[in-house]
């Protein structure tokens, strides 16, 4: 059996397809399945068990003997949440937890790191676990993600293999359930269906112009792969960036979901919402030669392949991956 928490979530129930495609169908679904939004990621994919996220470790405690890989996804991901009480429980206390878990059950363990954690990029976009302890984060989120690597690298006892993901700007289907978080995509597809034109954050940096802010936008299909290839490649544990190595602006991101929708630009500028303008993040992009070095060499999605796949496969048919 394999373990996705947050198996209803965007990125674990891509995961949860990707793995149903090679006959993986035991999966054990972990999550708060209050949100019936959210639920409706995983109808008509071949789950064994839903269990409770609250409910798990006495599950796992009863069923350890026959769990495979455990991928940890499940996670609070609000960047405007500032309440760090939320962050504590759900993502370090839980995944400390997790961690333990595998040690005690020798489970090797994927869990879900953010870019969150390099802040403004002070010290550049390399996963370099010498200096993670020293990162930035910009808000509450980006600080839980980052006391927990800390924690996991300084444990004298880890999972056999673990891998700890640092998902850059992932978009992609099954994030119709995100509301503000969802990505830029999504947001310009829905404004541009709706009124046939997009509204951008304003640049409040003199270093970039309206629109050429840069993101690394990584496709979730490429996530999903990446995921796979760790189950079955077990040999370096570690902590690794996962975007596409690229950065690209908003205004690429927008103009390529005007083509897919075959419209024409219409692109106007808005100023950035006060909450998060002084934690917002004008340039990111993954140093990826760490993956590689290990074997990972599926080619990732262009902007252009991504966009044109998630828009004319998935949003305008309004089905999920």
């Amino acid at each position: 059996m394999i373990v996705v928490t947050g198996a209803a979530g965007f990125i674990g129930s891509c995961l949860i397809s990707r793995l149903n495609q090679d006959n993986y169908n035991f999966i054990i679904a972990v999550d708060d399945f209050s949100n019936d939004r959210k639920n409706k990621n995983l109808e008509g994919k071949k789950i064994k068990e839903k269990v409770e996220r609250k409910l798990f470790f006495d599950w796992l405690a009863n069923h350890h003997e026959e769990v495979e890989f455990i991928f940890h996804l499940g996670a609070r991901t609000d960047t405007t949440e500032f309440n760090k009480a939320i962050f504590d429980e759900l993502n370090v206390e839980y995944s400390q937890n997790m961690w333990k878990a595998c040690v005690q059950y020798h489970i090797p363990l994927v869990y879900a790191s953010s870019a969150a954690t390099y802040g403004l990029g002070e010290l550049g976009y390399d996963d370099n676990e010498a200096t993670i302890s020293q990162l930035k984060p910009l808000n509450p989120y980006g600080d839980s993600k980052n006391d927990f690597d800390i924690w996991a690298l300084a444990q004298p006892k880890k999972p056999f293999f673990f891998a700890g993901l640092k998902f850059f700007n992932v978009y992609g289907p099954n994030e119709y359930h995100k509301d503000r978080m969802a990505s830029v995509i999504m947001h310009a597809y829905k404004q541009i269906s709706n009124t046939g034109k997009m509204k951008l954050f304003r640049s409040h940096n003199p270093n970039f112009k309206d629109g050429e802010q840069m993101r690394d936008f990584v496709y979730v299909k490429d996530v999903v792969e990446v995921c796979m290839f760790l189950m079955h490649h077990r040999q370096h544990s570690g902590i690794y960036n996962l975007g596409s190595g690229k950065a690209r602006t908003f205004l690429d991101l927008v103009k390529n979901t005007f083509k897919a929708m075959h419209l024409p630009d219409d692109i106007s500028f808005v100023d950035t919402p006060e909450d998060i303008r002084d934690k917002y993040q004008y340039f990111t992009e993954a140093n990826m030669q760490k993956l590689i070095n290990i074997g990972y060499k599926v080619p990732f999605h262009s902007l252009e392949e991504g966009v044109q796949d998630y828009v004319s496969n998935y949003l305008a048919k309004n089905v999920y991956y």
